[in-house]
């Protein structure tokens, strides 16, 4: 899935050469691996580098939120937009993702929320103290309730994307 997501945002971001593009990363934890910039070329690196395990398993929605949102504060574009990608329920953070959803409200900033994937058993990488790092299968559960009323708060739509052509449609409509 993540493979996927990174080839069809890299589309994305090539159909879009005026933009600034920022890049927040969220499992666990949330941090900015590449702030608002228009070199597209650095944001697409970036995008290519991601990989499962970079943080903390989990899924932090309201702080992956909140760090773009945050990131967004301070420019003056008159249009401030997040695409939110999870593949996941909320399970982890600080902030609460309805809070998240708040402050972006807040600050003007549309949010698109986008639910990657299904109900289903995944590959999970694990440290098990016996075997050290392995994959695992885990039932991997969504709650599109959050990311409905994200997108309901900011203005911005919920999506569901099943495949890789129901995401490059997704992206197709945002743009």
């Amino acid at each position: 899935r993540l493979e996927v997501t990174k080839r069809v945002a890299m589309e994305f971001v090539d159909k879009r050469p005026y933009d600034r593009f920022g890049l927040s990363v969220f499992a666990g934890e949330a941090f900015t691996q590449t702030p608002l910039t228009s070199d597209h070329f650095v944001v697409k690196e970036f995008l290519a580098g991601l990989r499962a395990g970079i943080l903390e398993d989990g899924t932090a929605i309201g702080m992956g939120l909140a760090t773009a949102v945050q990131r967004l504060r301070e420019s003056k574009t008159p249009s401030k937009i997040a695409v939110l990608l999870t593949d996941g329920e909320n399970n982890r953070g600080a902030i609460d993702p309805l809070t998240a959803a708040d402050v972006a409200r807040a600050l003007g900033v549309r949010v698109y929320t986008v639910l990657v994937g299904r109900t289903s058993v995944a590959p999970v990488q694990i440290d098990d103290p016996v075997l050290g790092r392995t994959t695992v299968m885990q039932e991997v559960s969504v709650d599109e309730r959050p990311l409905i009323e994200i997108a309901r708060r900011t203005g911005g739509r919920f999506f569901r994307a099943g495949d890789q052509a129901s995401l490059a449609g997704i992206y197709a409509e945002i743009d």
